[in-house]
């Protein structure tokens, strides 16, 4: 089997234990990973903090950290085939699913390479006639960056590039449900010559490495992608440092249509928006919300497309669903389904393993025509390719069917009414609303929920400034002394 190491202070480590990585879409042991131990987190953020006050990268210009930055980027772009097959093997996401997230992931690190250098403080007009007084914008200090096993190599980018940019260092957990790509990624930190102890990447379990991670004295901001148990553990945790927080965690998508648009061209959108990556991605599109008058149609097409999908190896060309991720993720969505059907929900196609790969972590595209908004597909993220289906009359229906859930990340409405989609989006309580289109992002939007769906935006000029804390300088600027304090006049 393959094996992995931690990467710290610009060495390459086993740690103190190890555990085997499950490829799912065998469901054997492919390689070995490295556990971090409370030893081996400290190490990493003590090595992040002596970094972050060392010449080599505190005293390098804005403009020389964007070069090494764009170094990394040509990098990325350069190895994303391997990168990606890393990740297909230990997650099962297709490749070319993960070839194109990576390649993308490159131009995160462009962009904020790009803004390195335009982090600009302000002169403030004080009613101080003799004053002058300006801000200045710094690194908040070490960074703790911490990603799901989905998409680690482009949710990675989106931490480690603003960070960098900003002059902080980082210390990231990989996921314990397949670490390997990042893992590797360290390589090309370290061949883009970014210094020792800037960029750190461990991974493991628990305690021993979230937990040490996220409440460690010297760790001044925590970035998390996940899930809202894990993430109520990270604002505990930071109770002990008082870090800064940045929360993106899950949703419960609704995708709004209207009788007004080709059910056609809407499905490919929904197809995308819940079936690509198998629905494990936090924006799922995983409530279709349909006018009554559209329902039947929309069916029909989702039905049939549903039923062509090709299920299969996740590094094969003709694959378009692989696996899921981790066995116990299967296990609660069959449980879920089971339940949403008991409770009404009507099965319009899949709702089991696929036949002849019962024994991998494979489950069928999904679709459930839900009349109970209470059921529990409707109301539970499964992170997989089930699709809970409701019905509306109204434009006011469907606006509260929507926000008729505690998260709110991501929603799609389509229309080609222009007034109602403008109506729409303001009433939607979400983020990120995509309008006749679903599932597309740029390094220079921000992404963020509102509710369960986390706190803090990322990507975006505005997310590297919470990589930053502002200073105020006050400057006496009069020759006349300092009057007595005890004086008064």
């Amino acid at each position: 089997m393959e094996r992995f190491q931690h990467y710290i202070d610009g060495g390459f480590h086993d740690g103190g234990e190890s555990f085997e990585s499950i490829d799912p879409a065998t469901g054997a042991a492919w390689a070995v990973m490295p556990a971090a131990t409370e030893d081996d987190v400290n190490r990493a953020v003590d090595a992040a903090d002596r970094a972050f006050a060392a010449p080599e990268w505190a005293g390098l210009t804005a403009t020389a950290r964007g070069r090494l930055l764009w170094k990394l980027a040509d990098l990325v772009a350069a190895n994303a085939e391997r990168l990606a097959r890393l990740e297909t093997r230990d997650t099962g996401k297709i490749l070319r699913e993960t070839m194109g997230q990576t390649a993308y992931a490159a131009e995160y690190y462009r962009y904020y390479a790009g803004l390195a250098d335009k982090i600009e403080g302000a002169h403030l007009p004080v009613d101080k006639p003799d004053m002058q007084v300006w801000t200045r914008r710094e690194p908040i200090g070490v960074v703790a960056a911490i990603v799901p096993w989905n998409s680690q190599l482009f949710l990675s980018s989106v931490k480690i590039a603003p960070a960098l940019a900003a002059g902080c260092t980082v210390v990231l957990k990989a996921s314990e449900d397949g670490p390997a790509p990042m893992l590797e990624f360290a390589r090309l930190v370290d061949e883009a010559g970014i210094p020792p102890g800037v960029v750190n990447i461990v991974t493991g379990f628990g305690a021993a490495c979230g937990q040490t991670l996220t409440a460690h004295p010297k760790v001044a901001r925590v970035a998390f992608t996940g899930g809202p148990e894990t993430a109520r553990h990270v604002v505990r945790n930071t109770a002990e440092n008082l870090a800064h927080v940045t929360l993106e965690l899950g949703g419960k998508s609704p995708v709004v249509v209207f009788d007004d648009v080709d059910p056609d061209n809407v499905a490919n959108a929904v197809m995308a928006g819940i079936f690509g990556g198998a629905g494990q991605s936090c924006v799922a599109g995983s409530r279709l919300l349909v006018h009554a008058d559209m329902k039947d149609r929309l069916l029909d097409v989702l039905k049939e497309r549903a039923e062509k999908i090709v299920i299969g190896a996740p590094d094969a060309e003709a694959t378009q669903i692989g696996p899921l991720a981790t066995r116990a993720q299967l296990d609660r969505i069959e449980e879920v389904v089971a339940k949403s059907l008991e409770q009404g929900a009507r099965l319009v196609t899949g709702g089991a393993r696929p036949e002849g790969l019962e024994a991998e972590w494979y489950y069928q595209p999904t679709i459930l025509d839900c009349s109970d908004p209470a059921t529990a597909s409707v109301r539970t993220e499964l992170f997989g390719p089930v699709l809970s289906v409701l019905t509306f009359r109204t434009e006011e229906e469907a606006v509260r069917l929507a926000n008729d859930t505690p998260y709110g990340l991501a929603a799609g409405v389509f229309t080609n009414r222009l007034a109602r989609a403008h109506r729409v989006v303001a009433a939607i309580r979400a983020g990120v609303v995509w309008v006749n289109t679903y599932r597309t992002i740029s390094p220079i939007v921000p992404f963020g929920g509102f509710g369960r769906s986390g706190l803090g935006r990322e990507a975006g000029a505005e997310a590297m400034l919470d990589y930053t804390r502002p200073k105020a300088v006050w400057m006496n600027t009069s020759d006349a002394p300092i009057p007595d304090p005890f004086i008064m006049r």
